[in-house]
């Protein structure tokens, strides 16, 4: 397929003012710090979000759509703050929990730009509605019109369940691994590890961490003959959890470097 043509005025509204001879410097720019721009931008991505009520699953949408269009395109060829916002409307579609592209609008350009006055101008909205609605055109031909993804959450609600019936209660009430195997999950879209594993395998994988983290062990799971995970996914191996769980840990570095 023929590389989609770029929308005109895709730099114009979300993006801020550049110096000439930054485009340059920007293809130079060496895979890590590619990471960490999407870090950035789906962190952008996450606040809007929330200013916007969307439920998790839909951000989790949102953040796929991200990732899986920069896998395929060049970060430098496109304002990845404006691919940010046009996957949150996307999602917000595919979730069937619509959102008005009018706060859609609002709300990221404002979270872009916290030093700046709210949008008023109707030809900048116009602007920004028109370019939106080309950059979807643009992901969804660049994902082939297929922007659905198996997610983790079901999985991990499950599994969480389940974990909550084996373990002792007092050990379960008084430690959150629930919250932190969320929490988990959720900032586990700020990277690529989304797209690199099955669903089951990353919610697998959290729970995994999150017992570690609190020196938790699941009963009689070391005289058992199949592991608690392999229950769950009879697939995964250990390998793979501590895989996943290193690529996390790598999500988590690239915070203490922004």
């Amino acid at each position: 397929m023929a590389a989609p043509m770029r929308p005109k005025d895709y730099h114009t509204l979300m993006s801020k003012t550049t110096k000439t001879g930054d485009a340059s410097r920007r293809r130079r720019s060496h895979h890590g710090d590619e990471e960490l721009v999407h870090f950035r931008i789906v962190r952008f991505m996450m606040e809007s979000g929330i200013k916007l009520r969307m439920t998790s699953v839909p951000m989790a949408t949102a953040a796929i759509i991200y990732h899986r269009f920069f896998s395929i395109c060049i970060l430098q060829d496109y304002d990845p703050y404006l691919i940010g916002m046009t996957a949150i409307s996307l999602a917000s579609k595919v979730e069937e929990e619509h959102l008005k592209i009018r706060d859609v609008i609002n709300v990221c350009y404002r979270t872009r730009h916290k030093d700046k006055p709210p949008l008023e101008s109707q030809t900048e909205l116009a602007d920004l509605r028109q370019a939106m609605a080309s950059c979807e055109l643009l992901i969804m031909r660049v994902l082939g019109f297929n922007v659905t993804k198996e997610l983790p959450h079901k999985y991990l609600l499950h599994y969480l369940k389940s974990l909550g019936d084996w373990i002792d209660a007092s050990v379960w009430d008084r430690t959150p691994i629930r919250d932190t195997a969320w929490a988990m999950l959720r900032d586990l879209y700020h990277g690529k590890v989304c797209l690199q594993h099955e669903a089951q395998h990353l919610a697998v994988a959290v729970l995994y961490f999150s017992l570690l983290c609190f020196g938790i062990e699941v009963p009689l799971n070391n005289q058992a003959e199949t592991k608690w995970w392999k229950v769950f996914s009879e697939d995964i191996t250990e390998e793979e959890i501590k895989n996943i769980i290193e690529q996390i840990m790598d999500v988590y570095d690239l915070e203490q470097r922004l």
